[in-house]
C-alpha cells in the first residue's frame, strides 16, 4: 500500500472539502490515488456534502453550557452561512449538544471525534455532516474554550449571551469558602460580571497587573512618537505619557470600567462591595468574550451574478 503523506490528504481536502479522517480512508482505500479516491468519495456522498464546505460561514450561535454546580462551563461559537439556519430548531438543538460535548474536549478536532451525544453510533463529525445535509448549508465548529475550577478551589464558573447568540461571555470567580460561592450575592456578581464583559467589547484583561509587559510597552511606544509631544522636554514627555499610558490600560481591564448597573461605582468597587457582605476574599479569575463571526472575511455576492454561474455551470 503507497504511504499516505499529510500533503497528499490535504490536497483532496482541498479539492473536494471532506473531512481529514475521510479523505485519508479514501487515499487508503485506492492506494494514493487522488482521482479514485475523489470517486470513491462521492460513491459515499461525501463529497457532495463537503462542497459545501467551501462556502463562507459566518452567521449561526454563540452558546454556553454550565454543568449542574457551577463548576464546569463552556462558551462555543459554531458558524452557518445564514441566520435563517441559525434560527432554525435543529440547528439550535445541535449547537446546544455541542456545548454540553464540549466540556471534555481539549481541542475542536477532538470534539469532532467523539461519539455525538444523542447517537453514540456516530461522531460528533459525521453528525454535522448529516445536518449539512439536512439544511444545506455549510456548518463549522469554529472554536470553544472550556472552565473548570482547580481542585480543591472554591468558586463558580458562569455565562451570558446576549442579542440572541451573538455575543457570549464565560467568567470564573473564586472564594474561600464553599459556604461564599454558595451565596446569592455572590452568584449575583458572577452574572453581572459577565454580563459586564459583554457590555465592554475593548476589555481584554481582568486587572491592569494581568497586561503582559509587551503590550504596555508598544503602547508608550505609540505615545511617545506622537507629533503633539514632539518639541517637548524628555521629562515631561515622560509624565504626559506616562498618565495616557494608565488611562489607556485602564480601558482595556474590568475592574476599572464604571459598572454597568451603577456608574458611579466601578466593578472593582462592586467586589469590594460583595466581598464585605461575605467577610471573605473573592476574586475575578478569568473571563472570555466570543463576538459571532468575528476576523471571519464575509463574501460580498451579486445574486443576479450567482444565478448566472449557476445557469452556466450546468
Amino acid at each position: 500500500m503507497a504511504e499516505i503523506s499529510a500533503k497528499l490528504v490535504q490536497e483532496l481536502r482541498q479539492k473536494t472539502g471532506a473531512g481529514m479522517m475521510d479523505c485519508k480512508k479514501a487515499l487508503k482505500e485506492n492506494d494514493g490515488d487522488i482521482e479514485k479516491a475523489i470517486e470513491w468519495l462521492r460513491q459515499k456522498g461525501i463529497a457532495s456534502a463537503g462542497k459545501k464546505s467551501d462556502r463562507i460561514a459566518a452567521e449561526g450561535l454563540v452558546d454556553t453550557y454550565i454543568q449542574p454546580g457551577g463548576r464546569v462551563g463552556v462558551l462555543i461559537e459554531v458558524n452557518c452561512q445564514t441566520d435563517f439556519v441559525a434560527r432554525n430548531e435543529a440547528f439550535k438543538a445541535l449547537v446546544k449538544n455541542l456545548a454540553q460535548q464540549a466540556a471534555t474536549a481539549d481541542s475542536v478536532e477532538s470534539l469532532l471525534a467523539q461519539p455525538y451525544i444523542e447517537d453514540q453510533s456516530t461522531t460528533v463529525e459525521e453528525f454535522i455532516k448529516q445536518t449539512i445535509a439536512q439544511l444545506g448549508e455549510n456548518i463549522q465548529v469554529r472554536r470553544f474554550i472550556n472552565f473548570a475550577l482547580a481542585e480543591g478551589q472554591q468558586g463558580i464558573v458562569d455565562s451570558y449571551i446576549h442579542t440572541g447568540g451573538r455575543v457570549g461571555v464565560l467568567v470564573e470567580l473564586n472564594a474561600q469558602t464553599e459556604s461564599a460561592a454558595g451565596k446569592e450575592e455572590f452568584q449575583t456578581l458572577a452574572r453581572n460580571t459577565a454580563m459586564q464583559v459583554a457590555a465592554c467589547p475593548n476589555v481584554e484583561y481582568v486587572s491592569v497587573d494581568q497586561i503582559p509587559a509587551e503590550i504596555a510597552q508598544k503602547e508608550k511606544d505609540i505615545e511617545m512618537g506622537r507629533d503633539d509631544l514632539a518639541n517637548k522636554p524628555d521629562n515631561i514627555k515622560e509624565k504626559i505619557v506616562q498618565g495616557r499610558i494608565e488611562k489607556r490600560l485602564k480601558e482595556l481591564t474590568l475592574l476599572d470600567q464604571p459598572f454597568i448597573r451603577d456608574q458611579s461605582i466601578s466593578v472593582e468597587d462592586l467586589v469590594k462591595q460583595v466581598k464585605g457582605q461575605l467577610g471573605e476574599d473573592i476574586q475575578v479569575s478569568r473571563f472570555v468574550r466570543y463576538i459571532l463571526g468575528e476576523g471571519i472575511e464575509k463574501q460580498e455576492s451579486n445574486f443576479a451574478e450567482e444565478v448566472a454561474a449557476q445557469m452556466g455551470s450546468k
